[in-house]
């Protein structure tokens, strides 16, 4: 019960929060998962999930319409799942990818419950001038959308223990392999979605640079970070300087017979 009330509560707030004080994203895989971990006593298991769910969810970005998956949902349950029955970062991540579906489904379904059928409410406050009645009912819809939303990661970390239990039990080691080798494949994927959206071929020497730091040096996260900060501050510095050059550049004026001014006044 516990458990199941800690992994409802890390919905609500980074889920919820994250749209009610201005997308703040609270509820990416890389805070959600160290913050139910830490919560729920395995602060190891949480930054390890997070940080594994990040690289894959981190290309996955819902646009107007097009929705895609819901990672602060699908985080909390892998990660709640991974520390109760032990699975690790592989079964999570098999778990949370039809999760992360299945619950941006949910959340727009609740969604188009609770406030599509509050607009035409929230019209006839607006039209009459009522601020304090309208800013309640926003705060309110918003209380009983994620409230009901978290409920989901509730009753299943509740009632879907043992049945997710019996099931990764059932599921043959050749099978389990084969989901860890996608999962380390994951992440590329991740990355490949995020690199279609910032690609730039002016640019694209750096990528190239921060791989051979990383596949052939064998340098730390850290370390590549730091030499990009470096780098950052080098270009930003070059910009600076050509931009004060340009600034700095003589104005030429020509004369109305289209004859420099300079040259005008010396043969005056």
């Amino acid at each position: 019960m516990w458990d199941a009330f800690l992994v409802g509560l890390v919905v609500f707030l980074c889920v919820g929060g994250h749209e009610l004080i201005g997308f703040s994203l609270l509820f990416r895989p890389i805070v959600v998962g160290p913050f139910l971990g830490l919560l729920m006593g395995d602060l190891q298991t949480g930054l390890m999930i997070g940080a594994a769910l990040e690289t894959i969810f981190m290309g996955v970005i819902n646009i107007g319409g097009a929705s895609a998956a819901e990672p602060g949902l699908a985080t909390a349950l892998a990660t709640g799942f991974a520390i109760k029955l032990g699975g690790g970062v592989d079964a999570a991540i098999a778990l949370a990818l039809p999760i992360g579906i299945l619950g941006q489904q949910i959340k727009l379904a609740i969604y188009i419950l609770f406030s599509g059928s509050m607009a035409p409410v929230f019209d006839r406050l607006a039209a009459e001038g009522k601020q304090k009645q309208f800013t309640y009912l926003h705060y309110g819809v918003w209380a009983v959308w994620y409230f009901a939303y978290s409920l989901i990661p509730f009753f299943a970390m509740l009632f879907g223990a043992n049945a997710v239990q019996a099931a990764l039990d059932m599921i043959p080691e050749v099978i389990m392999n084969g989901l860890s080798i996608a999962g380390n494949l994951l992440p590329a994927v991740g990355m490949a979605m995020l690199l279609r959206m910032l690609w730039e071929n002016k640019i694209a020497v750096f990528f190239f640079l921060g791989f051979i730091f990383v596949a052939y040096l064998k340098l730390p996260l850290v370390a590549v970070a730091g030499i990009a900060f470096v780098i950052a501050i080098l270009i930003a510095q070059r910009d600076y300087q050509l931009n004060k050059l340009e600034k700095a550049k003589p104005v030429v004026v020509q004369a109305a017979d289209g004859v420099d001014q300079e040259e005008e006044d010396f043969f005056a």
